[in-house]
């Protein structure tokens, strides 16, 4: 163990001079190519010191070096993570045109339910014109039909970002968090496009939506099965189950015990026997219903999941 723990500390040290002297390189190359005033050259070079002074290496430290120079490691890491890089320029009218097309065709791949190659043309567009929050905000809704909610909020926050009175970016999001179970920092976006878009009812039909799952969500029972109260007692399926388990003797003397405890509370050791008899109860129960029916559960959540959202929106 110590051993590992010393090749890790030896590597967590290499790496660091290796990006080090990447760093001192960087700052040499601005010094030599770079229009600098005299001040910002000597600034450079008490860098460059600092730097090899604090990590112990040197010009002539040539093992350190790595195949890329610092810039292009890190211009390859903007381009593999779909990171905009913003230029002072703007695109020229034509590219703005080009744009445009690869959005409408985006946006009529999502019309087709052609979801892959809607964020492909909008992808394509981003490339061209990565200063539009409606680029990113259409993309966030192609990710959220694939099931990609990641990708989906962080396409959100860029468009939010460039564009902070961009409504449905704030309802896009809220869709993605909604998604991933994430209910109170989803209503908080829906309420956010709500004062931005105030009459837009499809953020209105969401907000409540993502309010009663919520609800739901707090209410779930306390075997942990993943499925609220109101779902589980209307399944059919749920009924039929429950009226076989209730055959079991063991569960009557159970349900018998905890409804007379229910009727005389009887103080026992470590608490109230009538909450004892519940958990038992519950627990009891639950192990019934995954004896007779492993799949029981799995379509109990599968039921929960498909009352979906709303999402008719239509895209700019």
């Amino acid at each position: 163990m110590l051993r590992c723990f010393l090749c890790y500390l030896q590597n967590k040290m290499s790496v660091e001079k290796h990006l080090a002297f990447s760093i001192v390189q960087f700052l040499r190359d601005q010094t030599i190519h770079g229009s600098l005033s005299s001040d910002e050259h000597e600034s450079l070079e008490v860098a460059v010191q600092c730097l090899e002074t604090a990590f112990k290496i040197s010009s002539s430290d040539r093992h350190l070096a790595v195949p890329q120079p610092l810039t292009e490691i890190f211009l390859n890491c903007l381009l593999k993570n779909d990171i905009p890089i913003l230029t002072e320029s703007s695109p020229s009218p034509e590219d703005t045109q080009r744009a445009e097309e690869l959005k409408n065709e985006g946006n009529n791949h999502m019309r087709e339910e052609n979801f892959i190659c809607a964020v492909e043309c909008y992808t394509k567009a981003i490339h061209i014109d990565p200063r539009s929050a409606v680029y990113y905000g259409n993309r966030a809704a192609a990710y959220s039909k694939l099931g990609k909610y990641a990708e989906a909020t962080a396409d959100c926050e860029r468009a939010i970002g460039i564009d902070p009175t961009y409504s449905k970016a704030y309802g896009r999001m809220g869709l993605a968090l909604t998604a991933m179970s994430k209910y109170a920092d989803a209503i908080s976006y829906f309420k956010k496009a709500l004062v931005l878009d105030p009459e837009n009812d499809t953020f209105k039909s969401n907000l409540k939506i993502a309010e009663q799952k919520q609800k739901e969500a707090s209410s779930q029972t306390a075997t942990g099965l993943g499925f609220d109260m109101a779902s589980l007692i209307s399944n059919p399926a749920f009924i039929s189950m429950a009226a076989s388990v209730m055959q079991n003797q063991q569960v009557q003397q159970l349900m018998s015990r905890m409804m007379s405890s229910a009727v005389v509370p009887q103080v026992g050791v470590g608490g109230m026997s009538d909450v004892s008899s519940l958990i038992e109860a519950g627990q009891q129960f639950a192990q019934q219903i995954q004896q007779q029916n492993p799949e029981l559960i799995e379509q109990l959540r599968n039921h929960v999941r498909s009352r979906s959202f709303s999402s008719t929106e239509e895209h700019s």
